[in-house]
């Protein structure tokens, strides 16, 4: 089967974390002779553009949740409801025209729920068929599990980035509960491994810590200013990625700490790699690009988001990261060491879960033509 596709794929715009883990599956996919085609709005777009130049893009911006400076996530989005149901029925409508317009054969959504069509092959991309609730809400959970099963039911597959046994990343979020027989697991998904596991890391002469800044604003902009406080006058220097893809100005440096809009995929591989320490939210994203480059952090989940909050929970239980909740940060922080060695196995099966899965949705939709 060498015939190539137009596939267009679209990322949920709720940070870069669900931009970022697309960069792998985009860059397979046209290394397997399709033509690829990113739909998503001008934050997503200039960062692919940086990664992967030389793909078609369209201007196919979605819902942005955004955070609440006082209400927990969960309710936060439990009063956006309406909102995001007029942005899936919208963009339901705008992919139909889409289609028509680029000859769409195949479309791939990250955690956009209206991104089906009944007429071409589509898949659905989650890490979390089931969504946590706060523990005394936990059994109101099978009614977000129903819910997120009628949206994957709608789509020919459904992909989740983990592994599908014991050893898994995302716990009970995808692991312990009946799944639609359309689900594959596709191991875990880095932009990290798509520049090749064998690229030597040129790791910087000085020891530093690194702060990776993810996730929507206020919450984003708080955790900023806290780790300036702690850290702008200690020793080591203290690297902070901002990661703002669409700002072009260089490196700029305040007291001991050093500022950096964006870095490209190999140059953020050695930043992280060769840190002493890393602080960073426990999105899930960015637990995948840690563990391909087999680094541990600092996890400090996002106030009042749940699934960050019960990943960082379970992954320092399993002692593969450390936690701190946001209003336990303070002068006498204590940094783990970057330095990891517990997950080889995950890194070994994901690219072959990742072939897997592609070939099977590229032969399915070879059946369905």
């Amino acid at each position: 089967m060498n015939k190539s596709y137009n596939i267009l794929i679209c990322p949920l715009e709720w940070g870069l974390g669900h931009a970022a883990r697309m960069i792998p599956l985009a860059s397979a996919l046209r290394d397997m002779n399709n033509n690829i085609i990113i739909g998503s709005g001008d934050e997503h777009l200039a960062l692919f553009r940086k990664e992967l130049p030389g793909l078609s893009y369209l201007n196919f911006s979605g819902f942005r949740p955004g955070y609440s400076k006082f209400l927990p996530q969960y309710l936060s989005m439990l009063l956006k409801t309406p909102v995001l149901l007029y942005h899936i029925i919208k963009e339901h409508f705008e992919l139909k025209k889409i289609i028509r317009e680029y000859s769409i054969d195949i479309v791939i959504s990250d955690n956009r729920f209206g991104l089906w069509n009944s007429h071409i092959t589509s898949v659905y991309i989650t890490h979390m068929p089931l969504i946590p609730f706060p523990k005394p809400f936990r059994f109101l959970e099978f009614i977000g599990i129903l819910l997120h099963r009628a949206v994957i039911n709608k789509y020919s597959l459904c992909f989740i980035p983990d592994l599908p046994g014991e050893l898994n990343v995302s716990g009970r979020l995808s692991h312990g509960l009946k799944l639609p027989d359309n689900v594959r697991y596709t191991g875990i998904l880095s932009r990290f491994n798509s520049i090749g596991q064998t690229d030597k890391v040129k790791k910087l002469k000085y020891p530093y810590n690194t702060v990776i800044l993810s996730g929507p604003e206020p919450q984003r902009g708080i955790l900023k200013q806290k780790l300036i406080t702690i850290f702008r006058d200690k020793i080591p220097v203290t690297v902070m990625l901002e990661g703002v893809p669409g700002k072009e100005n260089g490196p700029v440096t305040s007291g001991n700490i050093t500022f950096i809009n964006h870095l490209l995929t190999q140059e953020m591989k050695e930043m992280i790699s060769g840190s002493q320490s890393i602080i960073t939210r426990s999105g899930y994203t960015t637990i995948m690009e840690l563990i391909s480059l087999n680094c541990s952090a600092l996890l400090i989940p996002t106030p009042g988001q749940t699934e960050q909050e019960y990943l960082a929970e379970s992954l320092s239980e399993k002692g593969w990261f450390s936690t701190l909740r946001q209003n336990q940060i303070n002068e006498n922080i204590n940094l783990p060491s970057s330095s990891a060695e517990w997950i080889d196995d995950i890194n070994t099966q994901s690219p072959f879960l990742l072939k897997k899965a592609l070939n099977e949705l590229l032969e399915k939709h070879h059946e369905k033509g």
